[in-house]
């Protein structure tokens, strides 16, 4: 395949970025087109980047211009737009989450499965965080033994407009996901705490919250969501093996040596902490299209992403403990 062509459905911060990145940095794609509800809006991201802006997403899914899709518009529209790039048999990036609703992940994989060809990519990030990866691979070498316990926190410097229901699916949704593909294992039970809350926190948000999951073979993790923290945006994560701990490396950030301090700065907010990782997603993104095939998170860790979320988010609620349950993966999604 010659340069592959995008069409990106969703003019928001994250869809721009996804435009200077694709145009500016990486090699194999170009974004050539937009579309979004706001058409006024969205004919001026066209004309900053010089692409053609459609009078709906899925005019431009359908177009023989566009190879390729990135759906980047808010949650409850991401089932509509992957279904249509389905329908057009043209691959799809979907960032996270595939949809709000376990169902609707259902229907999408349901799609998908009709097609009988893999075309939907998930975009949760962390997997190809270069640290992530590291943990990966150690934990994998198997040495040293298998692991026992995970302890993680997922900090934020604030969350204007956040919720109490929002840390579980908003934010740890991505360790959710992270967390499976590093153990290699689905989870069994999950249950939301409260510690005792910030005065950080606006209105009726309950934060710090924490996150325990148990995975099939017995693994214990522990996942604090703190929002408010005040001091940066901090990501955490430890494994606890039978003969080692793995400890997630820090960004490298320079130290600085003044007014009689060492001073070790942390990034401020996600786009700071993971740029490596959206630029290695999406140029991976980019190589396998070309190639026919998707190598990423799939429309089938989309929805089990979804039903431990929403497990997640039913355990917080009741203040219990929550079975998880899955349907067995499909032939159709086994590698």
């Amino acid at each position: 395949m010659e340069e592959l062509r995008i069409g990106l459905v969703g003019t928001g911060a994250i869809g721009r970025s996804h435009i200077e990145r694709i145009n500016t940095r990486l090699q194999g794609a170009k974004v050539v087109a937009c579309a979004d509800v706001n058409m006024d809006f969205c004919r001026s991201v066209a004309e900053k980047y010089g692409i053609q802006a459609y009078d709906s997403g899925e005019e431009m899914i359908a177009s023989d211009a566009v190879d390729a899709v990135i759906v980047t518009t808010l949650d409850p529209f991401h089932e509509q737009y992957v279904t249509a790039a389905i329908k057009a048999g043209k691959y799809v990036f979907c960032e996270k989450p595939l949809a709000p609703e376990a169902d609707a992940c259902r229907r999408i994989v349901e799609a998908e499965m009709a097609g009988k060809k893999q075309l939907v990519q998930v975009g949760f990030m962390r997997r190809y965080d270069p640290g992530y990866r590291q943990l990966k691979a150690l934990i994998d070498s198997g040495k040293y033994g298998l692991p026992l316990m995970l302890h993680c926190a997922h900090r934020n410097y604030d969350a204007p407009g956040f919720t109490t229901s929002m840390p579980v699916e908003n934010s740890m949704i991505h360790e959710i996901d992270v967390l499976r593909w590093l153990l290699g294992e689905n989870y069994k039970t999950a249950e939301v705490v409260f510690p005792k809350t910030t005065r950080n926190a606006e209105g009726e948000l309950r934060d710090p919250q924490i996150m325990y999951l148990t995975t099939e073979s017995g693994v214990r993790i522990d996942v604090e969501s703190f929002v408010n923290c005040r001091y940066g945006y901090d990501i955490k994560c430890e494994v606890v093996c039978e003969e080692g701990s793995l400890n997630l490396p820090e960004p490298a950030n320079t130290m600085v040596r003044s007014n009689d301090s060492r001073i070790t700065p942390i990034c401020h907010d996600w786009s700071e902490r993971f740029i490596d990782a959206y630029n290695i997603e999406f140029q991976e993104w980019i190589n396998a299209c070309r190639e026919g095939r998707v190598d990423g998170p799939s429309a089938w860790d989309g929805y089990v992403g979804q039903v431990t979320a929403k497990a997640a988010s039913k355990a917080r609620d009741t203040q219990t403990v929550v079975n998880i349950e899955y349907e067995e993966m499909p032939e159709f999604y086994k590698k």
